[in-house]
């Protein structure tokens, strides 16, 4: 197959330290230029991680006819401009999740994809690991009986970092935008249904232009299941999903983070009591680049398409409308 050349638009640190290397880690793709508002700062990011190419605008990359993909890391606020401008260029998209800041600015960006014939996809890097395959197989086989619930967390503390963009309401700042999506995400694939109401209680801190640093919630399912969550920007670390059956529960301490080492393995504690399952040590990065690659030389299904990304962010309007007006919202 020959390589995907990959553009890269804006030098955020996820792009930096995660995405561009997996792109550069995977056999579908290679990273053949990055663009950023400055020329230096492209420049300096392209000579750290042996770029060839590097741009002083965004508008230059689009305009560069070799380049068949670009990423787009940038503040929530800028995806539905960039991933629009993009698919005008003829560039297919993997876009930096939240994917928007509304379920319908996501609809309008999953529509202007379509019609320019583009594969568009949303950056939830875990989801491509093998393991959720596993998990997906130990669920089905009956072996912790049905699902009776789920729970999920994601949290870590940079509160102190008062200019961070994730600390900016109209930028789309906030702990659900930023790590609430991921729980959420995976109630949603693992249930294989849509939730039908959402509860959440936040912290709308003050010193954080009122931005969600702390929430939790409740999403619910039918027959009675629910996830239930918690995701937050002013806590300790955790990563954590636990899939509770009427036999038996599956736990995944580092649920989201892949470290490529043992704790990437999970746990199935039923009667017999508890076992680990090993998992493969994969960069998840670069098994997504290699699902959107294949999708667009080989024009397979994408596993997660863009209509799966429209109705995550429906979920999470709810949960923004039900954390800012303390009620329990229908979706």
């Amino acid at each position: 197959m020959k390589k995907i050349r990959w553009g890269i638009i804006g030098c955020a640190g996820i792009a930096k330290h995660s995405v561009i290397p997996g792109i550069q880690k995977s056999e579908t793709g290679e990273v053949a230029a990055i663009a950023s508002r400055g020329l230096d700062k492209a420049k300096q990011t392209a000579e750290e991680l042996t770029i060839p190419t590097a741009y002083g605008s965004y508008e230059e990359l689009l305009a560069d006819p070799t380049i068949e993909a670009v990423y787009i890391p940038l503040p929530n606020h800028m995806h539905k401009e960039w991933v629009i401008r993009a698919a005008e260029a003829g560039k297919h998209v993997l876009c930096e999740k939240p994917l928007a800041l509304t379920a319908q600015e996501a609809q309008e960006m999953a529509a202007a994809c379509e019609k320019a014939g583009v594969v568009f996809a949303e950056a939830f890097m875990y989801r491509y690991h093998p393991r959720y395959n596993v998990i997906h197989d130990i669920i089905r086989s009956g072996e912790i009986g049905e699902i009776r619930g789920i729970h999920g967390t994601f949290t870590f503390n940079n509160a102190k970092d008062k200019n961070n963009i994730r600390y900016k309401q109209d930028w789309g700042g906030g702990s659900l935008y930023d790590v609430g999506v991921y729980p959420i995400s995976a109630a949603r694939m693992l249930l294989n249904e849509e939730p039908q109401a959402a509860t959440v209680h936040a912290l709308l801190s003050e010193e954080h232009d009122y931005v969600d640093m702390m929430a939790s919630g409740i999403l619910e399912f039918n027959k009675g299941v629910a996830l239930t969550f918690d995701c937050g920007m002013w806590a300790a670390f955790r990563n954590t999903l636990e899939v509770l059956g009427t036999d038996g529960r599956i736990e995944v301490p580092s649920a989201f983070v892949v470290n490529q080492d043992e704790r990437d393995n999970f746990f199935v504690h039923t009667k017999d009591g508890r076992r680990e399952v090993e998992v493969p040590r994969l960069n998840q990065y670069a098994l997504q680049a290699d699902a959107i690659g294949r999708s667009i030389r080989n024009g397979e299904p994408l596993p997660f398409p863009a209509s799966d990304a429209v109705l995550n962010m429906k979920v999470l309007d709810a949960c923004l409308t039900s954390a800012r007006e303390r009620r329990r919202v229908e979706i």
